[in-house]
Protein backbone atom coordinates (compact mmCIF):
# COMPACT_ATOMS: atom_id res chain seq x y z
CA UNK A 1 0.00 0.00 0.00
CA UNK A 2 1.26 3.47 -0.88
CA UNK A 3 1.77 6.04 1.86
CA UNK A 4 -1.56 7.91 2.17
CA UNK A 5 0.27 11.21 1.72
CA UNK A 6 0.44 10.47 -2.01
CA UNK A 7 -3.36 10.16 -2.14
CA UNK A 8 -3.92 13.43 -0.29
CA UNK A 9 -2.22 15.60 -2.93
CA UNK A 10 -3.87 15.66 -6.37
CA UNK A 11 -2.48 17.46 -9.38
CA UNK A 12 -4.32 20.66 -10.24
CA UNK A 13 -4.70 21.73 -13.88
CA UNK A 14 -6.24 25.05 -14.89
CA UNK A 15 -8.38 25.70 -17.97
CA UNK A 16 -10.38 28.27 -19.83
CA UNK A 17 -13.11 26.11 -21.28
CA UNK A 18 -11.25 23.26 -22.94
CA UNK A 19 -8.01 25.25 -23.32
CA UNK A 20 -5.35 24.03 -20.85
CA UNK A 21 -3.37 26.77 -19.11
CA UNK A 22 -1.11 25.64 -16.24
CA UNK A 23 -0.31 22.77 -13.92
CA UNK A 24 -0.06 23.19 -10.17
CA UNK A 25 -0.29 21.32 -6.88
CA UNK A 26 -2.85 21.07 -4.11
CA UNK A 27 -4.14 18.88 -1.32
CA UNK A 28 -7.39 17.79 0.29
CA UNK A 29 -8.58 19.26 3.59
CA UNK A 30 -11.66 18.03 5.42
CA UNK A 31 -13.57 19.84 8.15
CA UNK A 32 -16.93 18.86 9.65
CA UNK A 33 -17.60 16.42 6.75
CA UNK A 34 -16.94 19.19 4.19
CA UNK A 35 -14.15 18.48 1.72
CA UNK A 36 -11.97 21.21 0.26
CA UNK A 37 -9.15 21.52 -2.23
CA UNK A 38 -6.33 23.76 -1.02
CA UNK A 39 -3.94 25.43 -3.43
CA UNK A 40 -2.24 28.77 -4.01
CA UNK A 41 -4.47 31.71 -4.70
CA UNK A 42 -2.40 32.67 -7.76
CA UNK A 43 -3.23 29.26 -9.28
CA UNK A 44 -6.89 30.32 -9.48
CA UNK A 45 -6.32 33.92 -10.48
CA UNK A 46 -3.21 36.03 -11.01
CA UNK A 47 -3.94 39.55 -12.15
CA UNK A 48 -0.24 40.35 -12.71
CA UNK A 49 0.04 37.77 -15.50
CA UNK A 50 -3.62 37.94 -16.58
CA UNK A 51 -4.04 34.31 -15.57
CA UNK A 52 -7.82 33.84 -15.33
CA UNK A 53 -8.96 30.22 -15.61
CA UNK A 54 -12.65 29.44 -15.32
CA UNK A 55 -12.26 25.87 -14.08
CA UNK A 56 -9.75 23.40 -12.72
CA UNK A 57 -9.32 19.65 -13.00
CA UNK A 58 -7.99 17.49 -10.20
CA UNK A 59 -6.84 13.90 -10.39
CA UNK A 60 -8.72 11.21 -8.45
CA UNK A 61 -7.58 7.66 -7.86
CA UNK A 62 -10.19 4.94 -8.24
CA UNK A 63 -8.35 2.14 -6.48
CA UNK A 64 -6.00 2.35 -3.48
CA UNK A 65 -4.11 -0.73 -4.65
CA UNK A 66 -4.17 -0.48 -8.45
CA UNK A 67 -2.97 3.11 -8.71
CA UNK A 68 -3.03 3.09 -12.49
CA UNK A 69 -6.81 3.60 -12.34
CA UNK A 70 -7.58 7.29 -12.07
CA UNK A 71 -9.74 9.98 -13.57
CA UNK A 72 -9.98 13.75 -13.85
CA UNK A 73 -12.65 15.70 -11.97
CA UNK A 74 -13.66 19.15 -13.23
CA UNK A 75 -14.44 21.94 -10.78
CA UNK A 76 -15.91 25.28 -11.98
CA UNK A 77 -14.35 28.37 -10.43
CA UNK A 78 -17.33 30.64 -11.01
CA UNK A 79 -21.08 30.26 -10.61
CA UNK A 80 -23.27 33.03 -12.01
CA UNK A 81 -20.16 35.14 -12.43
CA UNK A 82 -19.12 34.86 -8.78
CA UNK A 83 -15.94 33.13 -7.59
CA UNK A 84 -16.67 30.01 -5.56
CA UNK A 85 -13.31 29.86 -3.79
CA UNK A 86 -12.18 31.63 -0.62
CA UNK A 87 -8.82 33.35 -0.36
CA UNK A 88 -6.79 34.28 2.67
CA UNK A 89 -6.07 37.66 4.22
CA UNK A 90 -4.68 38.78 7.56
CA UNK A 91 -3.18 41.86 9.21
CA UNK A 92 -0.19 41.63 6.87
CA UNK A 93 -2.33 41.70 3.72
CA UNK A 94 -3.33 39.05 1.20
CA UNK A 95 -2.27 35.46 1.77
CA UNK A 96 -1.46 33.34 -1.26
CA UNK A 97 -3.75 30.48 -0.19
CA UNK A 98 -7.19 29.60 -1.51
CA UNK A 99 -9.70 26.85 -0.81
CA UNK A 100 -12.58 25.62 -2.89
CA UNK A 101 -15.25 23.33 -1.51
CA UNK A 102 -15.71 20.10 -3.43
CA UNK A 103 -19.00 18.31 -3.99
CA UNK A 104 -18.05 14.90 -2.69
CA UNK A 105 -21.40 13.46 -3.81
CA UNK A 106 -20.38 14.21 -7.41
CA UNK A 107 -17.19 12.15 -7.08
CA UNK A 108 -17.14 8.68 -8.60
CA UNK A 109 -18.23 6.17 -5.97
CA UNK A 110 -14.83 4.44 -6.12
CA UNK A 111 -12.78 7.62 -5.58
CA UNK A 112 -10.00 7.23 -3.01
CA UNK A 113 -9.41 10.43 -1.05
CA UNK A 114 -7.10 11.00 1.89
CA UNK A 115 -7.52 14.40 3.52
CA UNK A 116 -5.84 16.51 6.16
CA UNK A 117 -8.09 17.79 8.94
CA UNK A 118 -7.77 20.44 11.67
CA UNK A 119 -6.24 17.69 13.83
CA UNK A 120 -3.28 17.55 11.40
CA UNK A 121 -2.35 21.22 11.78
CA UNK A 122 0.96 21.81 13.51
CA UNK A 123 0.01 24.48 16.04
CA UNK A 124 2.69 23.81 18.67
CA UNK A 125 5.52 25.95 17.34
CA UNK A 126 8.03 24.68 19.87
CA UNK A 127 7.49 21.14 18.57
CA UNK A 128 9.23 22.05 15.29
CA UNK A 129 12.95 22.52 16.00
CA UNK A 130 15.24 24.09 13.43
CA UNK A 131 16.64 20.75 12.30
CA UNK A 132 13.23 19.24 11.50
CA UNK A 133 13.05 17.42 8.17
CA UNK A 134 10.14 18.57 6.01
CA UNK A 135 8.62 17.30 2.77
CA UNK A 136 6.96 19.22 -0.05
CA UNK A 137 4.50 17.00 -1.94
CA UNK A 138 3.55 18.23 -5.39
CA UNK A 139 4.06 18.35 -9.13
CA UNK A 140 7.16 20.40 -10.06
CA UNK A 141 6.88 21.51 -13.69
CA UNK A 142 3.91 19.13 -13.87
CA UNK A 143 6.31 16.20 -13.42
CA UNK A 144 4.83 13.07 -11.86
CA UNK A 145 4.50 9.32 -12.24
CA UNK A 146 2.30 9.29 -15.34
CA UNK A 147 1.53 5.58 -14.92
CA UNK A 148 0.33 5.75 -11.33
CA UNK A 149 -0.54 9.47 -11.36
CA UNK A 150 1.29 10.20 -8.12
CA UNK A 151 3.05 13.36 -6.94
CA UNK A 152 6.70 13.50 -5.99
CA UNK A 153 8.27 14.46 -2.67
CA UNK A 154 11.04 17.00 -2.24
CA UNK A 155 13.06 17.24 0.96
CA UNK A 156 13.03 20.62 2.67
CA UNK A 157 14.53 22.26 5.71
CA UNK A 158 13.18 25.07 7.84
CA UNK A 159 15.02 28.24 6.85
CA UNK A 160 13.36 30.70 9.24
CA UNK A 161 12.08 30.05 12.78
CA UNK A 162 8.78 28.19 12.63
CA UNK A 163 6.12 30.23 14.39
CA UNK A 164 7.63 33.62 13.49
CA UNK A 165 6.08 35.53 10.59
CA UNK A 166 8.94 36.23 8.18
CA UNK A 167 9.15 39.98 7.54
CA UNK A 168 5.76 40.29 9.30
CA UNK A 169 4.07 38.21 6.60
CA UNK A 170 2.07 35.06 7.32
CA UNK A 171 4.69 32.65 6.03
CA UNK A 172 7.93 30.95 7.02
CA UNK A 173 10.84 30.04 4.74
CA UNK A 174 11.90 26.62 3.57
CA UNK A 175 15.15 25.57 1.95
CA UNK A 176 14.19 23.20 -0.88
CA UNK A 177 14.58 22.73 -4.58
CA UNK A 178 11.25 23.70 -6.08
CA UNK A 179 9.92 24.64 -9.51
CA UNK A 180 6.88 26.12 -11.17
CA UNK A 181 3.99 23.72 -10.68
CA UNK A 182 4.75 23.23 -6.99
CA UNK A 183 2.51 26.15 -6.05
CA UNK A 184 -0.17 24.96 -3.63
CA UNK A 185 1.80 21.95 -2.38
CA UNK A 186 1.49 20.80 1.22
CA UNK A 187 4.55 21.31 3.43
CA UNK A 188 4.54 18.51 5.98
CA UNK A 189 6.54 16.68 8.61
CA UNK A 190 6.18 13.08 9.75
CA UNK A 191 3.83 12.61 12.72
CA UNK A 192 5.77 10.29 14.98
CA UNK A 193 2.95 10.06 17.55
CA UNK A 194 -0.29 9.97 15.57
CA UNK A 195 -3.60 10.06 17.41
CA UNK A 196 -6.74 8.16 16.39
CA UNK A 197 -7.78 11.30 14.50
CA UNK A 198 -4.57 11.40 12.43
CA UNK A 199 -3.48 7.76 12.21
CA UNK A 200 -4.93 7.28 8.71
CA UNK A 201 -2.68 10.11 7.44
CA UNK A 202 0.28 10.27 9.86
CA UNK A 203 1.70 13.63 8.76
CA UNK A 204 1.63 17.08 10.33
CA UNK A 205 0.57 19.94 8.06
CA UNK A 206 2.77 23.01 8.52
CA UNK A 207 2.24 25.16 5.47
CA UNK A 208 1.20 25.73 1.88
CA UNK A 209 4.06 26.26 -0.55
CA UNK A 210 3.60 29.42 -2.58
CA UNK A 211 6.66 30.61 -4.47
CA UNK A 212 10.39 31.00 -4.41
CA UNK A 213 11.95 33.83 -2.39
CA UNK A 214 14.66 35.78 -4.14
CA UNK A 215 16.46 39.11 -3.91
CA UNK A 216 15.59 41.87 -6.34
CA UNK A 217 19.19 43.12 -6.50
CA UNK A 218 20.76 39.72 -7.19
CA UNK A 219 23.22 39.66 -10.09
CA UNK A 220 21.62 37.09 -12.40
CA UNK A 221 25.01 36.18 -13.84
CA UNK A 222 27.26 36.11 -10.77
CA UNK A 223 24.83 35.12 -8.02
CA UNK A 224 22.89 31.89 -7.75
CA UNK A 225 19.28 31.91 -6.67
CA UNK A 226 18.82 31.77 -2.90
CA UNK A 227 16.94 28.49 -3.16
CA UNK A 228 14.46 29.64 -0.51
CA UNK A 229 10.68 29.37 -0.62
CA UNK A 230 7.63 30.90 1.04
CA UNK A 231 5.28 28.55 2.88
CA UNK A 232 2.14 30.17 4.28
CA UNK A 233 1.17 28.93 7.73
CA UNK A 234 -1.48 26.26 7.36
CA UNK A 235 -3.62 27.51 10.26
CA UNK A 236 -5.16 29.99 7.77
CA UNK A 237 -7.25 26.99 6.69
CA UNK A 238 -9.26 27.25 9.91
CA UNK A 239 -10.36 30.72 8.85
CA UNK A 240 -10.99 29.82 5.23
CA UNK A 241 -13.13 26.79 6.11
CA UNK A 242 -15.05 28.40 8.98
CA UNK A 243 -18.74 27.52 8.57
CA UNK A 244 -20.90 30.44 7.55
CA UNK A 245 -23.12 31.78 10.30
CA UNK A 246 -26.74 32.66 9.68
CA UNK A 247 -27.61 36.33 10.14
Amino acid sequence: MVDPLFLAAPQVSTFVGTQPLTNASGFFFERDTRLYLVTSRHVLIDEATDHRPDRIEIGLHMDAVNLTVSTGFSVPLYVDGLAVWHQGEDSGGEIDVAVIELDRSAFPAEAVVRAFTPAHLQTAFDAVPADTSLMVVGFPLGFHDVVHHLPVLRHAAIASPFGIRFQAQGFFLTDARTHRGTSGAAVVMRDTQPTPATAALPWKLLGVHSSRMDMGNRDLVLDESLGLNCAWYADILLTLTEPATAE
